[in-house]
């Protein structure tokens, strides 16, 4: 689990998506070309789950695949831009709490 990521859900979600159910080196090697700014930070999560459970000596490490990864929301940072007429636009920085499950197959 990764929490307060400073990048909105919804992008998250899309790099997420794409290896949901693969097997772990399958899943890296997907996030390895990928070329969006989340995948760097999924990979590296995948990465730390892999030598969590390889720390576990009744797993094994080559048969694992992801069992589970989903995206929640983290808190949003709240600022404001002027805009015309002297008003004040709020603009959202969204953040990302990112949960990743790992199985033997």
């Amino acid at each position: 689990m990764v929490r307060y990521i400073r990048m909105s859900p919804r992008k998250v979600r899309y790099v997420v998506d794409l290896v949901r159910g693969k097997k772990v080196g399958e899943a890296l090697d997907i996030l390895a070309f990928t070329r969006r700014r989340a995948s760097k930070v999924v990979s590296r999560l995948i990465k730390s789950a892999i030598a969590n459970a390889g720390q576990n000596e009744s797993i094994d490490v080559d048969n694992l695949y992801i069992k589970k990864i989903f995206v929640d929301g983290g808190p949003t940072l709240r600022r404001y831009r002027p805009c015309p007429m002297g008003r004040a636009t709020r603009i959202r920085k969204r953040s990302s709490h990112i949960t990743v499950i790992l199985d033997e197959s």
